[in-house]
């Protein structure tokens, strides 16, 4: 890990959060970050971390690989080269994690998000609110190993076999 000077303790601490939770949308950094609005969160983005995110072709925030080398934390996602496109390592907090183990298989029938949570019940006597399962699917969408299919509300399954990827839960 290197360090830009020109860069703060806090600016360093969310670049950090940037390269963990990519590819990100603003409305997962507002929350990470305690923030008011997503126009916030790009204000922020835009003013003090510039050189260090871009937005890919889906308009998710991503970190350059220079902002990777500056922080001390492993990007979210690893590999996918080899998996059709289906990342190889996800990084992810404890509740993706639950989600990730209870949600359809590739080869099942999709499911709903009140499908999921009851699966999160069963399997780990725990209650999330159901907002909070709805984003944990979008952001393992949004990683690459969950797909959505639309029937009469949105339902998921993972994008690949379960044991083709690995699951390391973070911190938050």
């Amino acid at each position: 890990m290197t360090t830009d000077p020109a860069l703060s303790e806090e600016e360093i601490a969310r670049l950090a959060d940037v390269v963990r939770l990519q590819p990100t949308k603003n409305k997962e950094l507002q929350d990470a970050w305690g923030m008011e609005s997503g126009s916030e969160v790009h204000q922020y983005l835009e003013g003090e971390l510039s050189d260090y995110y871009y937005r890919d072709d889906n308009s998710l925030i991503r970190a350059t690989p220079e902002a990777a080398d500056l922080v001390d934390v492993e990007p979210g996602i690893e590999g996918g080269e080899e998996n059709g496109g289906v990342p190889s390592v996800i990084r992810v907090p404890e509740l993706e994690s639950q989600v990730f183990a209870v949600v359809a298989g590739p080869e099942d029938r999709s499911e709903s998000v009140v499908s999921v949570l009851n699966g999160i019940r069963g399997a780990f006597n725990a209650d999330p609110p159901v907002e909070d399962v709805r984003e944990a699917l979008q952001s393992l969408r949004r990683k690459g190993v969950v797909e959505v299919i639309y029937r009469t509300v949105p339902t998921f399954r993972l994008a690949a076999q379960r044991e083709a990827i690995d699951i390391e839960v973070t911190d938050d």
